[in-house]
């Protein structure tokens, strides 16, 4: 009986592979876990983006920043789950404490001189679009995506009930939405 093979060592671009998947699985999981309700679906769109930095490897273009690159395509990944299935309820904004955080769906800002410029972009036509709403739905769109704070709040400092801020949130949105559409898109966000 032959005794079993041993491993051959790791090459320099299995160690490189290996560094980037330890160095950037914490952050990109918050990411994905973020932006997808189901937890099993959420670990399996990070097994496809890292089976996808392992096959780019292999080309022989190299990946220059391998964060950027990771986060682009955990996005495009999620983005094309959405699109295959109907949309799952999104959970209840009034007693929701999920940290999502506008800047983390903007470019990186250390994502070199392209993202850089992306983002500020972005944020320019963001502020402007902002400018053209009406007051009240400029402040609950400021005060719930940008301040952090809750309708439920909201609703006990102004006196207002939450269905209305909510529905001004959502025109906010909608308006936003239609606004900065032509912006992504230019920028293949």
């Amino acid at each position: 009986m032959e005794p079993p093979p041993t491993p051959s060592p790791l090459t320099a671009q299995d160690r490189e592979i290996a560094d980037a998947v330890a160095r950037e699985r914490p952050r990109l999981r918050n990411f994905i876990r973020r932006r997808v309700i189901d937890q099993d679906e959420a670990e399996d769109i990070l097994q496809d983006v890292f089976e996808e930095l392992v096959e780019a490897y292999r080309l022989p273009d190299s990946i220059e920043q391998v964060g950027a690159w990771l986060f682009r395509v955990a996005r495009n990944r999620i983005v094309d789950r959405f699109r295959k299935r109907k949309e799952e309820p999104l959970p209840d904004p009034v007693e929701s404490n999920d940290e999502y955080r506008l800047d983390l769906a903007l470019p990186s800002p250390d994502g070199g001189p392209e993202a850089a410029y992306a983002r500020a972009a972005l944020l320019d036509a963001l502020r402007s679009a902002l400018d053209e709403l009406p007051a009240s739905q400029r402040e609950i769109f400021v005060a719930h995506e940008l301040d952090g704070r809750s309708f439920r709040e909201m609703a006990e400092a102004t006196g207002t009930s939450i269905n209305t801020l909510l529905a001004r949130k959502r025109y906010a949105v909608l308006h936003l939405r239609e606004r900065l559409k032509s912006a992504y898109d230019g920028f293949g966000i």
